[in-house]
């Protein structure tokens, strides 16, 4: 009887913990990544050396940043352009970021955890994957302000594409 009732125990434990592990997993995926003191001191210009594809841009007020990411329990890493630290600080009131390529007066978006938005409200959203938008415009600006009205948006950061 008592082995019977451990067996029990010990199977709805197993059960518990195993059915448990995946959703772990998404909560960590889930948390926004803090920035260690080694990675706010990485320069604007990423080494040539690095498999991240920004390193052949300037970058002005933004940083390149390996994440880990897990939609549905399947964990995929990847590059993606976030603001530094000290733009990120700074005081942003009335308006949204967005990405706009100034040369062709194109739109593009920021991914939010797994979704692609065209805004986002907090400078700690701002993140730019690697797109063909991103490959295809020479200048790539974050700017902050009115979507309606980009022109009169103010940049806040910019990714050029070094020739």
């Amino acid at each position: 009887m008592i082995r019977r009732t451990a067996l029990r125990t010990l199977t709805t434990v197993a059960m518990t913990a195993a059915l448990a592990l995946p959703l772990t997993q998404g909560a960590q995926a889930a948390t926004p990544a803090t920035a260690s003191p080694a990675t706010a001191a990485t320069p604007a210009t990423i080494n040539a050396g690095d498999d991240n594809p920004f390193r052949w841009m300037e970058l002005d007020g933004l940083r390149a940043d390996f994440q880990f990411m897990c939609p549905a329990g399947h964990c995929v890493g990847f590059w993606s352009l976030v603001l530094t630290d000290d733009v990120a600080q700074q005081k942003f009131q009335g308006g949204k970021f967005f990405v706009y390529a100034p040369a062709t007066r194109e739109f593009s978006f920021f991914l939010d955890t797994d979704i692609a938005v065209r805004t986002v409200n907090h400078p700690g959203r701002v993140r730019l994957a690697d797109t063909e938008f991103m490959r295809s415009h020479p200048r790539v600006e974050v700017r902050y302000g009115d979507l309606d009205h980009p022109d009169r948006a103010r940049v806040v950061a910019s990714a050029t594409t070094l020739m």
